[in-house]
Parts: structure tokens; C-alpha cells; sequence
């Protein structure tokens, strides 16, 4: 890190959804019909376009990704985890009841290699996993999330399975290879609209520069370069690039920085499909000064307006805060604090976000899963669900689907 169930049973889930009582079974019907139309007219229509600071779905309509990450695929697993405790369709079915209706869904650039194969699963419980590819895997995992009608945003997490990279490119994972990446998974996922876009590069800190001019560095001139050629295969999908650590000697969290932006914006092809995705972190992952402030945690806005926030107040384009997360949520901790108040400001500003992590085995932070890898914290789930947004219209099934009523083991 620094760092769901058929959409036609969709209207049991939303107030008022299903059959009212005591009426006949024509006006059952009727009323179920009609239940069914407005659960619909609520669902997100993908693709996904911007409009000023704001996410339009393809009705026109103001929509919000309030999602999670499920990370594996990046590490030497090559595997979304806890496929060793329990069955990867009941994964997703409780991460959609969960509420959240977008995955961000890390990899490294190493998965696509022949020699990277999928371990770290537990075949009994999965048995339709064994012998796949991880590129299969990834389709499994993929189309299982958006027949669920959760959309699914690609982060290249890391360049090889080993760790994260202050750069987008290193000695063994060129640029090239990167860009190469992204427009084969672009084209590859190209016919499913719920997969909307890709995170062009986790947290770039370090020697990445924004507005520098220098072509090695510069973070704004390399996702340029990476978006126009997503964009080329794939005009559909959503351009997210984050932050970096450092903007005129000013430090804030990897990826988070997104200071240069007002003077030197990301400018892509196409005008209508940049996202900005800053991370932000509370003081369980660093003590940062702002978390011993004396007016903290009222000071925590102009914190944030200063190195992100102000993208979506000047209406620039939409904010995606694509990691926040921590152990503690209760208000009477200072990580609490912090937490409850970025739901707050996410809520308040119909900002995106995707929490870290759904995994249960991130150390800073836990995840939205407890130990087991079955139940939920309910205390974080619960302060998540003041901010969710309706999940999206699953795609359209042509033949037989590989989805089956999931084992719940």
C-alpha cells in the first residue's frame, strides 16, 4: 500500500424494493414491474465521462464510485488473497452486500509473465480456479465482479511482484512495457463497460517530479504519455492518475501530492476522461504534524484542500481517494478521528473513493475483514455505509454464464 447477486434481484435490496403486501396478484405484479424500473433508472449506466469535477454515467446521470481494494494480484501470489480461506464467488457476493460498488483491483506487470502462476489458493473450495492463468484468473475475478454489477478500476500497483516503485518505470520493467501493459488490458476488457479504467501508477513519490519538464521524471508528462495510449485502444475507460510525494519542498503522503496540478494539469486526447486519485493516511501508517496539531481534527480540511481537495472545489475535474484506511474507527482515537472525518469530506463533496483495504492481511491499516477472512468489522462497515452509491448495470450475458450459486465455505 502508501497504499452481488443477479441485477434482476436488485429492488429486494433498495428501500421499498420488492412486493407490498395484501394486494392482488395482478397489482403484485404491476407493482413489482414498476419497483423494478425505478431500481434500474437508479442503477450506474457505464462508461463513465466527466464533467467538470463531477462522474456522468451514459444516461447523463451524476454517479460516485464509493468501492474497496482487494489486492493479491501484485504480490507472488499472482492471486486476489484469502482464495486459501474461503470460495471467490462468496467473496464477491458479500463485497457487494457490503455495499460497495466498485473494486480497485491492484497488479504488478510481472503477472503477465508465462513463468507467474497462481498459487496461494485453495483448491477445494475453489475448484474452477485450478490450472488457470493468471491472466484467466484475472478475467474470473473480473467478470464475477461486474455480473455482479460492481465496477472494477485496474491499479498497476507494482512493475514485478517484489514492491512498489517510486517511478512508473524501472531497470527491468521499461516504460515501454508499461504503456504495452495497459493497452493490452485495455483492448483485452474493451467489450465490458463495468470495467471503467485504469490507475495508471501507485503512489509515485521519490525522484518523481510534476511540471519538471523532465521526461525521466515527470509523473504528469509520463501519464500523458501512458492515458493517450489507453485512450487509442480503448476510448471508453477512465484516465486516473494519482499524486506524487513532493511539490516544491512541500511532503505529503505517496501519491497524495497533488499540488502542481493547478499550474500544470494532465492533458489528454480525449477532454473528458481524467480522474485525479490522491491517498491519504492517518497517523497509524505515520505520524504526520497535522495529527498533533492543536486544532486537529478541524484543521484536517485545509489540509486537504491544500494538496488535493481543491481540484474538485475549483471544479478542475473528479477526485478519487483511491486508498485511505486504517486499524482504529472509534471516535475517541486520534486514527478514529481522522477516519470518520474522511467520510465526512468524501460524503460532503461527492468525492469517490476506493478503501484499503477490503484485505484482511494489510498490516498498517486491516482491512474491511477480519482475521477469519469471513465476517466483517462491523464498526468500519458501518461507518462506511454512510456513503454508498448504487452499484452498476451489470452487462448483458450472452450464452451461459460460469457463474453458479457460490459455495459459501
Amino acid at each position: 500500500m502508501i497504499a452481488c447477486l443477479a441485477i434482476g434481484l436488485v429492488a429486494a435490496f433498495l428501500p421499498g424494493g420488492g412486493n407490498p403486501a395484501g394486494k392482488g396478484i395482478s397489482a403484485d405484479v404491476g407493482s413489482a414491474a414498476g419497483d423494478a424500473v425505478k431500481a434500474n433508472d437508479k442503477l450506474i449506466q457505464p462508461p463513465l465521462h466527466t464533467s467538470g469535477s463531477d462522474l456522468i454515467d451514459s444516461a447523463g446521470k451524476k454517479v460516485n464510485l464509493t468501492g474497496v481494494n482487494w489486492f493479491g494480484f501484485e504480490t507472488n501470489t499472482y492471486a486476489p488473497h484469502g482464495l486459501w480461506a474461503r470460495n471467490w464467488k462468496s467473496m464477491l457476493d458479500q463485497i457487494k452486500s457490503t455495499g460497495f460498488n466498485t473494486i480497485r483491483l491492484p497488479y504488478s506487470n510481472q503477472l503477465f509473465d508465462q513463468a507467474s502462476k497462481p498459487n496461494g489458493i485453495n483448491y477445494h473450495l475453489n475448484p474452477d480456479l485450478k490450472g488457470l492463468t493468471s491472466m484467466q484468473l484475472m478475467d474470473k475475478i473480473v467478470r464475477g465482479a461486474t455480473d455482479r454489477g460492481i465496477m472494477v478500476l485496474l491499479d498497476r500497483h507494482r512493475p514485478d511482484s517484489q514492491a512498489q516503485s517510486e517511478l512508473w518505470y524501472t531497470s527491468s520493467v521499461s516504460e515501454q512495457r508499461w504503456i504495452d501493459d495497459w493497452t493490452m488490458l485495455a483492448k483485452h476488457f474493451k467489450d465490458d463497460p463495468l470495467v471503467i479504467g485504469g490507475d495508471l501508477h501507485n503512489e509515485p513519490r521519490g525522484q518523481a517530479t510534476w511540471g519538471s519538464g523532465n521526461k525521466s521524471t515527470d509523473w504528469r508528462l509520463a501519464a500523458e504519455r501512458a492515458g493517450d495510449a489507453i485512450l487509442k485502444e480503448n476510448p471508453n475507460w477512465l484516465v486516473v492518475v494519482e499524486g506524487i510525494e513532493s511539490y516544491k519542498n512541500d511532503y505529503y503522503w505517496w501519491g497524495g501530492n497533488l499540488m502542481g496540478a493547478h499550474d500544470n494539469p494532465v492533458r489528454l486526447s480525449v477532454d473528458d476522461k481524467l480522474v485525479y486519485s490522491p491517498h491519504d493516511y492517518g497517523p497509524g501508517v505515520y505520524q504526520q504534524s497535522w495529527f498533533q496539531a492543536p486544532n486537529y481534527p478541524d484543521n484536517l480540511e485545509s489540509v486537504w484542500n491544500k494538496h488535493w481537495a481543491y481540484l474538485k472545489h475549483d471544479n478542475t475535474a473528479p477526485l478519487l481517494l483511491g486508498e485511505f484506511g486504517g486499524k482504529s474507527v472509534s471516535p475517541s482515537t486520534v486514527e478514529g478521528k481522522w477516519q470518520h472525518a474522511t467520510v465526512d469530506f468524501a460524503k460532503k463533496n461527492s468525492l469517490n473513493y476506493t478503501y484499503w483495504s477490503w484485505n484482511a492481511n494489510s498490516g498498517d491499516t486491516g482491512g474491511v475483514l477480519n482475521n477469519d477472512w469471513k465476517t466483517v468489522n462491523k464498526a468500519k462497515v458501518a461507518m462506511l455505509k454512510q456513503y454508498q452509491a448504487p452499484f452498476a448495470e451489470a452487462p448483458k450475458k450472452s450464452g451461459a454464464s460460469d457463474e453458479s450459486k457460490a459455495d459459501k465455505s
